[in-house]
C-alpha cells in the first residue's frame, strides 16, 4: 500500500508542475543543472555506441544532453504522462522513443541496454532495491548506470545555506509558479529523508552490481553516482 500510495503522490505533482518544470529547474538552480547533467555524461563515457534508456527523463533534459555527446539511441521512461508529452514535443529529434512505466518494472528484454540514467529521480522511488535489480537485469556486460541526485553537504556553512534555501526559499518561490502548494516542499523533505536513510552505493553492490563510483559536485550539493554491472 505505501509503494502504491507514493507511486500516485510522485504522478499526481509531477503531472501538475509540468508546464513549469524547466523553468523552475533551470531558474532554482541558477542554470548550474546544465553543468551537473554534462559532467554525468561525462563521467559515465558515453559515445555513440551507447544504447541509453533515461528513467525518471522528465521533459527529456538529460537525453538533449546525452544526444550533444553522440547518443542516438535513447528511450526516455517517466512515471508522469504530462512530462512525457513535453518530452516528445522537446526531443523528436531523437533515434528513440517515451515510456510511461516505473522503474521497478521495467517493460524490455534483458540486456537491452549499455547506459541507464536517473537524473534527481531515484528518491520518488518505491522499492529503489527493486528498481535496481531491475536496472541489473535490463544492462549489456559492463553496461552502467549513472545516479544523478542532490545531497546535504556536509560543509556546515554550505550545509545551512543548502537547508535554507531548500526549505524557505525553493517552496516559496515553487509554489508561486508552479500553483502546486505540495510539489515545492515534497521536494526538500525528501532530499533530506532520503540523504539521511539511502546509501546508493551499498544498494547498487547488494543488487549485484560489480563496481560503484561516486563524485560530488559544486560543493557537495549534488552527487553522480555510477555503478558498473
Amino acid at each position: 500500500m505505501e509503494g502504491t500510495n507514493k507511486k500516485t503522490q510522485v504522478r499526481r505533482i509531477f503531472d501538475s508542475i509540468s508546464h513549469r518544470y524547466d523553468f523552475l529547474n533551470h531558474f532554482l538552480s541558477a542554470g548550474v543543472d546544465f553543468y551537473w547533467r554534462k559532467k554525468a555524461i561525462q563521467l559515465s563515457e558515453m559515445s555513440h555506441k551507447t544504447k541509453l534508456l533515461d528513467i525518471a527523463c522528465g521533459t527529456g533534459d538529460f537525453a538533449i544532453t546525452a544526444k550533444k555527446f553522440g547518443v542516438e539511441k535513447i528511450i526516455g521512461a517517466d512515471l508522469s504522462f504530462n512530462m512525457l508529452s513535453l518530452f516528445n514535443k522537446k526531443v523528436d529529434w531523437i533515434n528513440g522513443k517515451v515510456v510511461e512505466t516505473v522503474a521497478e518494472h521495467l517493460p524490455f528484454k534483458d540486456e537491452s541496454f549499455t547506459n541507464i540514467t536517473v537524473a534527481f529521480g531515484v528518491r520518488n522511488f518505491y522499492d529503489i532495491p527493486q528498481a535496481f535489480r531491475s536496472f541489473n537485469r535490463i544492462l549489456s556486460d559492463n553496461g552502467k548506470v549513472t545516479i544523478l541526485e542532490f545531497r546535504l553537504p556536509s560543509n556546515p556553512l554550505v550545509r545551512n545555506f543548502y537547508l535554507f534555501y531548500f526549505n524557505s526559499v525553493l517552496p516559496f518561490i515553487g509554489k508561486i509558479v508552479s500553483k502546486d502548494n505540495e510539489a515545492y516542499t515534497y521536494l526538500p523533505e525528501s532530499v533530506g529523508e532520503f540523504d539521511k536513510k539511502v546509501d546508493l552505493a551499498a544498494l547498487f553492490k547488494e543488487c549485484g552490481f560489480a563496481k560503484v563510483e561516486k563524485h560530488s559536485l559544486t560543493f557537495g550539493l549534488t552527487q553522480v553516482v555510477i555503478a558498473e554491472k
